[in-house]
């Protein structure tokens, strides 16, 4: 019988694939990177720029004067003889009312016949003609409507003043039978033809209702139909101080806090002067009150006008509102603090305890974060709350306790968030302005976190 040899059975040894490790790795190094990706806060950065913030300073203002409403004593038609926003003196004469409508009647006639202009008329024609010509600006053609107003009123000054010399006999006889009244100035001022329920306003009771245009209406005085008497022929203005109310924002308010006089420019004509004001606030809004004396004949016809407040625009390291976070420091006397260890940096002799419970004076080198007076700022992670310092040179100790807050950024140039103490020049909803060239402040081009509120001292930056 044949011998049954044993059968073993056969193992296939390992062969490892060097490309399937290869590809795990890498699966595995992706996998962790986009975990990591997904829970870790990523910070944007900012790079510090020099820049400039152009704040739109045009408001709309209300204007205060000094006016009085002068009333016919007459029933009657009303005609005028000084054009409107014209200085009239004493004893000048405004405006007619004619009872019956006669006069009026006669004198229309003479209108619509060929005027006859005397010398004085022409003189004053062209005057304002060659002013307007040797003043005009083609980048202002406002300036043309402007004119044309003017030459147009003062040529119906001059025909209705014509028209009434015209008819001396029939005027004589109107007078005669207390059916025609001439109105005179009482006083001197300039004279303009609307009412708008404003006359009586002062800064005293104006209130921010006012400045809503869409509640103002103006009622003109020259009306072809006869007017009752007591009611408005023509208003005066009888004082060159007029006020200028303006709503402004908080940010200017500051920017204008310890100042009373600024330089504005009127949008109508941009013509700029400088003038004195005063801030006043009414609830939680703030009022910008101008007091000027000249420029006001201009415009006497306007209730509403558009200023632009002239000032100087602050330039700086221009960054982000979100950098901008605070942070709590100690407050050291700067007498406590002294030079020593390896290098040329400032520390303090901080009181130490060894393992057998003995004192000890430690230099602890520390970081300035910015200085006040008599005072250092110092990080509350370098040493603690509590902690006892000696005077240099002293036996003289003091215990940390104080802190103050600091409003700053952080610096990430080095890959860690640094905390950088900064002074605002100027701020507007996005950007702010700082101070360049502070001890511990920002430098050109410095890279800082864009939202500081996510960042912590000494964090890594991703």
């Amino acid at each position: 019988m044949a011998e049954r040899k044993k059968i073993v059975k056969y193992r296939r040894p390992i062969n490892l694939n060097i490309g399937v490790i290869v590809f795990g790795i890498i699966f595995i190094y992706i996998a962790f990177n986009v975990y990591s990706y997904f829970t870790t806060e990523h910070i944007s950065v900012y790079e510090v720029g020099q820049g400039t913030i152009a704040e739109n300073n045009t408001y709309f203002g209300l204007i205060l004067r000094e006016e009085k409403i002068i009333n016919s004593d007459f029933d009657g038609y009303i005609n005028y003889y000084m054009r409107d926003s014209a200085r009239a003196g004493y004893g000048n004469l405004i405006c007619s009312v004619d009872e019956n409508g006669d006069i009026a009647s006669k004198m229309g006639n003479a209108e619509n016949a060929e005027a006859e202009f005397d010398n004085e008329d022409y003189a004053s024609l062209k005057n304002t003609i060659s002013s307007f010509a040797g003043a005009f600006d083609a980048g202002s053609f406002f300036q043309v409507y402007t004119f044309k107003d003017e030459l147009e009123a003062q040529l119906m000054e001059a025909v209705n003043q014509n028209a009434l010399d015209s008819l001396g006999d029939y005027v004589s006889m109107a007078q005669e039978n207390q059916s025609f009244h001439l109105m005179n100035a009482k006083e001197a001022g300039i004279v303009v033809y609307y009412t708008d329920g404003f006359e009586n306003v002062t800064v005293d009771s104006f209130s921010p209702d006012m400045l809503n245009q869409l509640n103002y209406s103006k009622v003109s005085l020259k009306r072809p139909d006869p007017v009752p008497a007591g009611s408005p022929a023509y208003k005066l203005i009888t004082n060159e101080e007029w006020k200028i109310i303006l709503p402004i924002n908080e940010a200017t308010q500051k920017r204008l806090a310890e100042d009373s006089v600024v330089k504005i420019q009127f949008k109508k004509d941009n013509i700029s002067c400088w003038v004195n004001f005063e801030i006043k606030k009414i609830g939680e809004d703030y009022y910008m009150i101008l007091s000027l004396r000249d420029h006001m004949v201009r415009f006497a016809n306007d209730r509403y006008i558009e200023i632009e407040l002239l000032m100087d625009e602050e330039t700086g390291l221009k960054i982000p509102n979100t950098a901008i976070t605070e942070k709590e420091f100690f407050t050291v006397p700067k007498e406590y603090f002294m030079k020593g260890g390896n290098s040329n940096s400032y520390g303090l002799l901080v009181q130490q305890q060894d393992k057998s419970g003995e004192s000890s004076m430690t230099f602890v080198e520390t970081t300035l974060y910015n200085e006040k007076d008599d005072l250092y700022y110092i990080d509350e992670e370098t040493i603690g709350s509590g902690a006892v310092i000696q005077k240099p040179d002293s036996n003289e100790t003091y215990r940390i306790k104080d802190t103050a807050k600091l409003m700053g950024v952080y610096n990430i140039n080095k890959g860690y968030a640094v905390f950088k103490q900064i002074e605002i020049l100027f701020q507007n909803e996005e950007y702010s302005v700082i101070r360049t060239g502070t001890s511990y402040g920002l430098s050109l081009y410095d890279h800082i976190a864009l939202e500081g509120d996510k960042v912590q001292e000494n964090d890594l930056i991703h």
